[in-house]
């Protein structure tokens, strides 16, 4: 089910958010250090493990499927709007690296396409049973 989606997601984020947060108090900053990338690969990690063990009926996984679509860029947005002021504030160095890491990825996205290959054709639906 897709609430299984949120579930996961949430726990993900809860424990990325948690880890980035004791990564800035270790540096000796007030701030979470990568917790949006952290919550971000265990996503990715408890969902890959979920269903290479069986343990996730196919609407579980589209569930996970569908909010893992969708949390990447809703937090990456989110991430990048706290971030900007700060980046204005800091100096040129802040703003120019971010836009040649915006550049850099953009420029990036063909290379990535032609690496992933031709994608793999829908499996069939199975027929479906029907009382006669």
């Amino acid at each position: 089910m897709v609430i299984y989606g949120v579930a996961l997601l949430a726990g993900c984020m809860l424990v990325g958010a948690f880890i980035g947060q004791l990564i800035g108090v270790m540096i000796g900053i007030d701030a979470n250090v990568g917790g949006v990338g952290i919550s971000m690969l265990l996503l990715i990690l408890v969902a890959a493990k979920g269903q290479a063990s069986g343990r996730l009926d196919p609407i579980s996984q589209k569930g996970i499927t569908f909010w893992s679509a969708i949390y990447i860029p809703v937090v990456v947005a989110m991430a990048a709007s706290q971030n900007a002021v700060a980046a204005v504030r800091g100096g040129a160095a802040a703003v120019v690296a971010g836009v040649l890491a915006v550049v850099v990825s953009c420029a990036l996205v063909p290379v990535l396409s032609r690496i992933g290959g031709e994608p793999s054709p829908p499996l069939p639906d199975p027929p479906s049973e029907q009382g006669s």
